[in-house]
């Protein structure tokens, strides 16, 4: 039995705050990108509040699996980068704790909301999936509400277009109206004019009440057809009123549509009713598959019947006697009967061609159907377990980077995230399409990032310095060859003062050391191709020049002469084997040797090291001449 430990109580309360409050600001965010899509459709419908309120609930809670992993990747990466920046990691790995004991109550946490995602994937989802969709459709078919503005017509009433060139808010009264009818059918339009009115929602929520006051009617007379006077047509007939009621049929209420109707989406089924629509659609693909096959095969043997049917036969039948063989047939028979006989193939062809296309297309959307519910079948087990695997990936990157906050940890798990986003949507639409495998494709996100995890854990355990800026510029500067400058200075206390005496002839060997080096090795000439990559060997010569210098430079540091110290500055870092062979084995010198362009830019390069190490070399002999002579003035 797993008993929680003061250190588990301290690290999972850490934990446990900042998940709860990164995951309802990852919700919000979701909800918010959901509600987005969706609002031109929503707005000016006069929802009632609690109508909102339980499409939103339902939202949430289809959003719960979505909005899990992001928050585990954000609560761990700031937690334990929080733990690090406070060097809490660092005085619990002095006390002999490791970093994977560190991790192991946050990780069985990480392993309780990996199996609560999948609950709710497979139990809770799919009911607040189905509630949700029937409350957004039902919004969407829902009738807007009646806010008429000023200038233009408006449409938002059925059947009707109304026109005010001003209104009263305060009163509700509109002035200058302009409404145009056709509730009666286009052959019995309306159109009415007033000076003002009022328009009002009747108790029912079921019409509008529209009074009007001075204005004129004109209705189209056209269906009762027209009224004659003399020889002159009257159309429409004309009516003034001081004041007349209009009522308008407007179903404002919100009626909910049947959710049964949403019960074949995949998105609406937990594991095991997926697996029985797909097992009920597989039989009947099977099913069509048979009788396709038979069909196919029983048309075919009566195809083979009548070209193995005897021509004279065919003959016969085309005009009553034999002709021979079919190409006779064909040459005798008249253009009518030809141009019969082409329909005829035509007519059957196209027949069996919808046919066929029919029940092809009725096919491929069963299959885009079944390829769907599998998707969301794989789904629930991908979105639960990247839980887990988003904290194999923060809790180790905190721990490296030791960066808490809002700040930097934001920021790479908005990235990571989308990374994670990004592969999963393209992969599992091309596994939808049938592009990819379905597994293949379903798991390419998971096969990606657990590499990943694994690789952090084992970094952040070990203590690597796999963010640490200055080890990455160190290495492009001995990629790129650039130098590295000395930074010596004086020291406040000096515990043993040098012997000048033996420096003197250090310095005296080492310089005449490079002297024979410069006349011997000629480093201004390019070096041999075939040494360089086929003869290595190793330059020890150089090496023990390079070891004694930087002997003497840490001898002499403790100087409390400032020239001298300014002279050690001045002596260069040598890279005592750059000038020789690109690498340390002699099988990757004949590898890149053979390889003709790489081996020419690492040919180019050592030529460049070589050149170089005949500047330092003469630096050195100039710098310890300068130092030896400051240190006979100066009679140190």
């Amino acid at each position: 039995m797993y008993i929680i430990k003061k250190l588990d109580a301290y690290i999972l309360r850490k934990f446990l705050l900042l998940f709860v409050a990164a995951f309802f600001i990852c919700l919000f965010v979701f909800m918010m990108q959901f509600t987005w899509r969706y609002i031109d459709e929503l707005v000016g419908k006069g929802l009632t509040l609690t109508i909102l309120a339980q499409f939103f609930w339902y939202m949430g809670l289809s959003l719960i699996p979505t909005s899990l992993p992001l928050a585990v990747l954000l609560a761990s990466l700031i937690t334990f980068g929080n733990m690090g920046e406070d060097l809490e990691l660092l005085s619990m790995k002095a006390a002999g704790v490791s970093l994977l004991r560190v991790m192991r109550p946050v990780m069985l946490t990480a392993m309780l909301i990996t199996g609560l995602s999948f609950y709710v994937q497979n139990k809770t989802a799919p009911e607040a999936t189905i509630s949700m969709r029937t409350l957004l459709i039902s919004m969407k078919q829902a009738s807007p509400a009646v806010e008429i503005p000023e200038g233009v017509f408006y449409n938002g009433v059925p059947n009707v277009n109304i026109y005010v060139q001003k209104k009263d808010v305060e009163t509700g009264m509109l002035y200058q109206l302009i409404i145009y009818k056709t509730d009666q059918g286009f052959d019995r339009a309306q159109i009415v004019l007033a000076d003002s009115g009022r328009l009002e929602m009747a108790a029912d929520k079921m019409h509008l009440t529209l009074d009007l006051w001075s204005g004129e009617q004109f209705e189209n007379l056209q269906s009762q057809g027209g009224a004659t006077l003399g020889k002159a047509s009257v159309p429409f007939d004309r009516e003034t009123f001081g004041y007349k009621h209009l009522i308008i049929d407007f179903d404002s209420n919100f009626s909910l549509m049947d959710a049964a109707m949403l019960r074949d989406m995949p998105e609406t089924k937990d594991l095991r009713e997926i697996a029985v629509s797909v097992d009920s659609m597989n039989l009947v693909i099977d099913s069509l598959s048979r009788e396709n096959k038979q069909m196919a095969e029983t048309r075919f043997l009566s195809l083979r019947a009548i070209q193995k049917s005897d021509s004279a036969a065919v003959a016969k039948r085309l005009k009553g006697k034999n002709h021979g063989t079919f190409d006779e047939i064909i040459a005798n028979a008249t253009a009518e009967q030809m141009q019969t006989a082409l329909q005829t193939c035509k007519m059957t062809t196209a027949s069996n061609q919808m046919e066929w296309e029919g029940r092809g297309m009725f096919t491929g959307d069963t299959n885009r159907l079944i390829r769907r519910h599998w998707r969301e079948w794989h789904r629930k087990f991908t979105l639960s377990l990247a839980c887990l695997i988003f904290f194999f990936i923060g809790a180790p990157l905190g721990a490296i980077i030791r960066k808490g906050g809002l700040g930097m940890p934001t920021v790479i798990s908005v990235f990571i995230f989308i990374i994670y986003y990004i592969i999963d949507t393209s992969s599992s639409k091309l596994a939808r399409d049938g592009v990819w495998d379905m597994r293949f494709g379903m798991w390419m996100s998971t096969a990606v990032l657990t590499p990943l995890g694994i690789w952090l854990t084992y970094k952040a355990n070990n203590d690597s310095v796999v963010f640490n800026a200055e080890v990455y510029m160190q290495f492009f500067r001995r990629l790129l060859g650039l130098r590295t400058k000395r930074h010596i200075a004086r020291k406040e206390v000096i515990i043993e003062d040098p012997d000048y005496a033996e420096a003197v002839q250090r310095l005296q060997v080492l310089s005449a050391e490079c002297q024979d080096y410069l006349n011997e090795k000629r480093l201004a000439h390019a070096p041999s191709y075939v040494r360089i990559f086929f003869r290595y060997e190793p330059d020890t010569r150089m090496e023990r020049i390079g070891e004694e210098l930087e002997s003497l430079v840490e001898m002499l540091a403790n100087t409390t002469d400032r020239h001298i110290l300014s002279e050690l500055n001045r002596l260069p870092i040598i890279y005592t084997r750059a000038h020789v062979t690109p690498f340390n084995g002699r099988r990757r010198n004949i590898a890149a040797g053979l390889l003709l362009p790489l081996g020419l830019l690492l040919w180019w390069r050592i030529w460049r090291f070589r050149l170089r190490l005949l500047r330092d070399l003469k630096q050195i002999i100039a710098s310890n001449e300068k130092i030896i002579q400051r240190i006979e003035q100066e009679g140190l």
